[in-house]
């Protein structure tokens, strides 16, 4: 296993937010689920996260170095415990959630460079461009804080004038972790 865990438990991951030039965001289809998802993946030993976060835009979405620019990252980890229930505790070391450096990219090659098939065990089945904040509500439940922290942390980059205001479906308490 090449996972970065922790001595808490945590697994290193670095997360993309890749944007087009409508400052649309892309998530990623689970394969042969129904959640979207941002791209991401672990970081492997002696790997930098922005070596890792390259290797991850290539296996998951097609996309090499030069089909992106690097807009911003978090300046530091953002963290989320799994659910009891997805932890798998017969696996050494225990993982118990991960924490994750986040990347914002704009897209400057054509969009149809976007490839889900370049692994033999994809991780995405369809992509689609949705508003900023519309990954926060089509995720799964338990990642939900970190995105609203990634996107807030990153927004400033992609948003210099300030961020799109949060939609209506937004719950109040996640406005008081977004401020």
């Amino acid at each position: 296993m090449n996972d970065c865990i922790d001595r808490r438990g945590f697994r290193a991951n670095v997360g993309i937010i890749l944007s087009d030039s409508s400052r649309a965001v892309l998530v990623g289809g689970r394969l042969g689920q129904s959640g979207w998802q941002f791209p991401q993946g672990g970081i492997q030993r002696n790997e930098s996260p922005e070596r890792a976060m390259y290797r991850e835009l290539r296996e998951e979405i097609g996309l090499r170095p030069d089909d992106v620019e690097v807009l911003a990252c978090t300046s530091r980890w953002l963290y989320y415990h799994l659910p009891k229930r997805f932890v798998r505790r017969d696996r050494r070391p225990l993982c118990i959630g991960q924490k994750q450096r986040w990347y914002l990219l704009r897209l400057v090659a054509d969009p149809r460079n976007v490839q889900l098939d370049t692994t033999d065990r994809p991780e995405f089945d369809r992509w689609r461009w949705v508003d900023f904040w519309r990954p926060v509500k089509d995720v799964i439940y338990f990642k939900r804080k970190v995105y609203v922290q990634a996107l807030d942390a990153l927004a400033p980059a992609l948003f210099p004038d300030g961020a799109p205001p949060t939609p209506g479906w937004w719950p109040q308490r996640w406005q008081a972790e977004s401020e």
